[in-house]
Order: C-alpha cells, then structure tokens, then sequence
C-alpha cells in the first residue's frame, strides 16, 4: 500500500513546489503544439507547399502523442525523472530542427527535404516529448493530492490547454516582429523559423526546472513492488474487459468530435459573421478548453462515480449539437442573436467538454484500477488520442470538402451545408459515446488503494 504522506517542513516535500508548479511547467510547454493553425499557412508558404501538405505534420505530432505514451508508459511508471527528461530534450529539440528545416524550406523552395524533415521534427520527435511529457507530472499530482486527485490533474491538464492561449498572441507577435521587411513593406516570411529556434531555448529551460522540481512523495512506495507478477494487462482484466474498452472508446469518440468541430472553427464563426472576432473566440473557445479540464475533473471529485462527468459531457454536446442542426445556427446565424449565442455555445461547451474528457481520464482509471499502474494503463488509454489525431480533423474535412456547396462569404469560400453534415456525424458520435458511458463503463467503487 503506498502513502502520500510528507512532511510539512521545507521547499522538497511541498506539494506545490514539486507536483502542481514542475506539472504546469510541463504541459504549459508542450501544449503549444495547438498553437499549429497560427503559423502553418506561414510555414507552407515559406517552403513552398500547399498547407494541405504541411497539415500532416500536426497529425503526425498528436499521433506519436499518443503512441509514445502507450508505448513509453511503463518507463514513465518506472522512473518520472528520466521520462520528464526525455521529455524536455525531445520536444526542445523537436521544436529547434523544426526551425531549421523550415528555414532550409525557405532557401530551396518545394524541396521534399525540407517537408519531410518538419514531419520528422514537429511531428515523430516532438511527439515523442510531447507523450512522455504530458504523462510525465500526472501520476506524481495524483499522489501528492490523494484526496483531490481530479483537482490536481486538472490544473496540470489545464495547463496544457491555456497553453495556447498564453503563447497565440506572442507567436503572432513574432512572426511579424522578426520577420524583414523590403522597402514596400513586404516580409520575407522568415519570422516562423526564428520563432520556433527562439521558443525551442525558452521551452527547453521552462521544461528543465519542471524537470528538476518534479519528485514524488517522500513516503510513498511503488504498490507493484510487492505485487509481483501483475503486469498492467493483468489489472486491466481484472475487470470485464468491456469496462476498460468503453473507457477507450468514449474517449476516443469525445476527441475526434472535439477535433472535427475545433478544425472548423474558424469558417463557422465566419458563416456567422464574426469574421472580425475569430482572434478573441479562438482565445475564449482555448480558455474554455483549459476551463472544462480544471472544472469537470474537479467538480468529479465530490461525486461517488467520476463517469458521471463523462455522461454530462455527452448529454450538453448531443443537446447543444442537435439544437444547431435544428435551428440551422451555422447558415442562418449571421445578423441573428439568438443563432449567434447557439452556435457560440456550442463550440465552447465542446471545447470544454474535450478539455474535461482529457483530465478526468487518469483519476476515472485509478478508481477502476488502482494506482499501481497508472501511468502505463494511462499511456495505453491515450492511444486514443493518437488515432483520433489522424481521423478527426481529417473525417471533417473530408465532408465538407465532398459534401454540400462551396460559397463567397464576405471574400471568404464556406460550406456552411458541409459544416451542418459534419455536425449531424459528430451528434450521432456523441450518442454512441453516451451509450457506452451509460452501458460498458462500471460504477468504479474505487479501488482499495485509492481510499
């Protein structure tokens, strides 16, 4: 049985300073990588590609996200600060070759090279530091606030998503202040290269002193240390399997809806003719983000089942969804109040509930499981994020690129037909999800360690 007990005396046995600071540290790092749709028409045209080609390389990042977590897991429940440490240097590194390729891109445009060598940069080894960095900090908060684990990781995993709304306005800032400009007032464009080379040192030393802060308790010994022989496929089968399954497929569904939604966001605010605020909704819609992973894993924490949170989600997002289908909020909502609330509401409340789906995922396992290992059974669960890395944002755009009309609106093309199907797929998604909430997930009756 393990104890999270510490001393009160002195900076090393601090909650604060070891789990919660060295956890925001980390994920308020690695959770720019959302910050990819502010510079990657900036970076296509750099290089000499079509956005469409340099789209994969987000895809690529969330995917390895999740793979390196599921593969990376037990190495992460072994030893936080070697992982903590891949980490840092992974993502760092990650970030700064990501500059140089672009800046090679710049020099030889079209090159294939340059394409490839951001695929590889930004996303197979960022990817890498960015699942072992986001796993890294969760177990050690868990264990460190025993009584309010949903609160705890909350605040890390929110870190994670008010990362893109602390670093959007100064990536803005950047590609434009270090950019040249020739006489007319033209840029050169080389403001994006310098940008990822400058935060790479910034990230690496904010990922570092994470590194460095980031202990578990004191008196806190490893359960499977004197639980020989139980693997995590062994604590995962130690229920009906349907359970952990119902786990990873609501979890799934929850993101790829997230994803295809957030993927569109900007073109839906401007069939509702808020073109002009896309900049402030983008950030509002982030805060929500960061908002629904604090507020729903917490709130988690006063109920006797955390799936309860999970089936809230289901239910605002079917119902706030199902109310834009009817009412025709994406196509009929410029110059109407009403429509313009609906569909506002909709895309921050699943903003909110993507967050909240993400930071109640940990403490929903160690209810059911237990936290001998946490880490890796988490690791494995975030495969689902990888793949609905590859298939959310891009089963949206596939409708509306085959689906619906295509029209001018104020100098911009939209499908708002196209908008409205994506809409009627990601309803029923959320209803199958719902389902397994309410039929395959287990009331957990926490695991013994837990209490």
């Amino acid at each position: 049985m393990g104890s999270s007990k510490t001393s009160q005396g002195g900076w090393r046995e601090n909650k604060w300073i070891r789990g919660a600071i060295p956890a925001l540290l980390l994920h308020c790092s690695i959770g720019t990588v959302y910050c990819w749709s502010i510079f990657s028409q900036e970076i296509a045209d750099y290089i000499g590609f079509s956005k469409a080609a340099t789209e994969w390389a987000f895809s690529f990042a969330i995917f390895f996200l999740g793979m390196s977590a599921a593969f990376l897991g037990n190495s992460v429940e072994k030893n936080i600060h070697r992982s903590s440490l891949i980490g840092t240097i992974c993502f760092a590194l990650g970030m700064f070759l990501t500059g140089f390729f672009i800046k090679y891109g710049g020099d030889h445009k079209g090159s294939v090279v340059a394409l490839v060598g951001i695929y590889v940069s930004y996303g197979f080894i960022m990817g890498i530091g960015l699942g072992t960095g986001y796993l890294s900090p969760v177990k050690t908060l868990m264990l460190w606030f025993p009584d309010q684990k949903g609160l705890a990781t909350g605040l890390s995993v929110a870190g994670f998503g008010a990362a893109k709304a602390i670093a959007s306005p100064i990536m803005t800032s950047m590609l434009t202040g270090l950019s040249v400009y020739s006489a007319d007032g033209v840029s050169d464009g080389s403001g994006v290269w310098k940008m990822f080379m400058i935060l790479a040192a910034i990230y690496f030393v904010m990922m570092f002193i994470g590194h460095l802060l980031l202990k578990k308790p004191a008196g806190w010994v490893e359960p499977q240390k004197t639980e020989k022989g139980k693997g995590m496929i062994d604590v995962i089968k130690s229920k009906p399997i349907l359970n952990y399954v119902g786990i990873w497929v609501m979890f799934y569904l929850n993101i790829t809806c997230g994803l295809a939604l957030i993927s569109q966001e900007k073109a839906i605010v401007k069939c509702i003719g808020l073109v002009g605020m896309a900049g402030v909704i983008s950030t509002v819609s982030a805060i929500f983000n960061a908002g629904g992973r604090l507020g729903f894993s917490a709130w988690a924490d006063y109920m006797k089942d955390r799936n309860t949170i999970y089936k809230m989600i289901f239910i605002i997002s079917i119902a706030l969804t199902a109310l834009t289908i009817v009412t025709g909020g994406i196509a009929n909502g410029e110059g109407n109040v009403l429509l313009i609330v609906i569909v506002l509401a909709l895309i921050f409340m699943v903003n909110a509930g993507y967050g909240g789906g993400f930071s109640n995922v940990p403490t929903l396992l160690s209810d059911h499981y237990g936290m001998s290992n946490i880490s890796a059974i988490h690791g494995l669960t975030l495969s689902a994020w990888a793949i609905a890395g590859l298939t959310g944002n891009q089963m949206a755009t596939f409708i509306v690129n085959h689906f619906g009309t295509w029209v001018d609106h104020d100098g911009a093309k939209v499908n708002p037909e196209g908008y409205q199907i994506v809409l009627y797929v990601t309803c029923a998604l959320y209803v199958v999800a719902l389902l397994c909430s309410l039929f395959l997930v287990r009331k957990s009756g926490k695991a013994a360690e837990n209490k």
